[in-house]
């Protein structure tokens, strides 16, 4: 077996992905002209392959930070990625591979980011490596959906409920219209900044629509004719990932968050999808708190961090204590201000 760069499209990669147990939405190759595009991070996707037939992939980046150095990251801008293998020996020349691309590049390290689906079918990484070094700062939350609403429903904590049918008796309405991209934008640029933040271009979001078509859709909630939450969602083959997401704080008596998860997740009932992934969260947020209010338990996503050129491995999180001087101040910057400012910042940050 032998690794190679993928410089074009393949259909054999998505193939791969699809029918590996492990293979997660952010594994599929129209990522890596979404994030190129929008970040400027440099793609390089491994494959290797046996007699024709692939037996792994890694996508990867090589991102070019003032903030934090040169890294090679799977992956950026997304909150899943490292390996897919079909066995330990394409695994490990994967890994390989990705160290000689990182001293070629001069990366500072190479970061693998947390599968939660290696995690379900007992899966590994596939390989040992002694310089090996993983964060455990993450989780994910992930929980069945059934046909039923009322078996869902009886899923959740008695005052998780309680906050649903706040919603509804404010006379919410869940809304889904893709073309209302500007109003999504609006809304989780608010709230991004409200936490801290610098919020992502809206072109990129414009990409991620156009890219993924009926598997990427916005819902909103509205109230007395003014947009108060929304969020994007990908599906993907049983699983619904409601992914950027947010609402207005002055709205947030109403609890317009809550209602439209649950009423995401009836949607997803009645589509047939097995799975509500609830994403990442940081342990200690209140994003992590909002989430294990719906009953659903966290499930550890450690990310495994390999140096190359520096046995440091750089704190990117907004959790960092050396950075909370910087979340301060862009807390207090006009609102404008951030979502002209943002796009830039981020493609300092992986």
């Amino acid at each position: 077996m032998k690794v190679e760069i993928c410089e074009e499209h393949n259909p054999r990669w998505d193939r791969y992905v699809h029918a590996h147990p492990a293979g997660t939405f952010f594994h599929e190759w129209k990522w890596r002209e979404v994030i190129s595009t929008s970040s400027g991070f440099v793609p390089l996707y491994l494959t290797t392959e046996d007699n024709g037939e692939v037996q792994g992939i890694l996508p990867l980046f090589l991102v070019r930070s003032l903030l934090f150095g040169r890294s090679l990251v799977s992956l950026p801008m997304a909150v899943y990625g490292g390996v897919l293998a079909t066995n330990d020996e394409a695994a490990a020349l994967l890994l390989d591979k990705a160290k000689a691309l990182g001293m070629q590049h001069r990366a500072k390290y190479l970061e693998l980011r947390g599968n939660p689906y290696q995690q379900v079918i007992g899966g590994s990484e596939g390989y040992q490596d002694d310089s090996k070094k993983q964060k455990d700062l993450y989780v994910t939350f992930m929980g069945d959906i059934d046909p039923s609403d009322d078996v869902n429903l009886s899923r959740i904590p008695r005052k998780q409920r309680r906050m649903v049918r706040q919603g509804e008796k404010h006379g919410l309405a869940f809304v889904q219209d893709n073309s209302r991209l500007l109003d999504f934008y609006g809304i989780y640029a608010a709230s991004v900044h409200n936490l801290g933040t610098p919020v992502y271009g809206y072109q990129y979001f414009e990409r991620i629509v156009q890219s993924f078509g009926d598997r990427c859709k916005i819902f909103l909630v509205d109230y007395q004719g003014k947009t108060i939450a929304a969020v994007l969602v990908f599906f993907y083959k049983d699983q619904v990932l409601p992914y950027y997401g947010g609402a207005l704080k002055a709205y947030f008596r109403l609890a317009p968050s809550d209602f439209m998860y649950w009423e995401l997740m009836r949607y997803g009932a009645a589509q047939g999808y097995k799975i509500f992934d609830f994403g990442r969260s940081k342990q200690g947020t209140g994003s992590f708190d909002f989430k294990r209010h719906w009953g659903f338990e966290p499930r550890s996503l450690p990310y495994s961090y390999y140096p190359i050129k520096s046995q440091f491995i750089p704190d990117t999180s907004s959790l960092n204590p050396k950075l909370q001087w910087a979340v301060r101040i862009w807390r207090n910057l006009p609102l404008k201000l951030t979502m002209a400012l943002g796009p830039r910042i981020m493609r300092h940050i992986p």
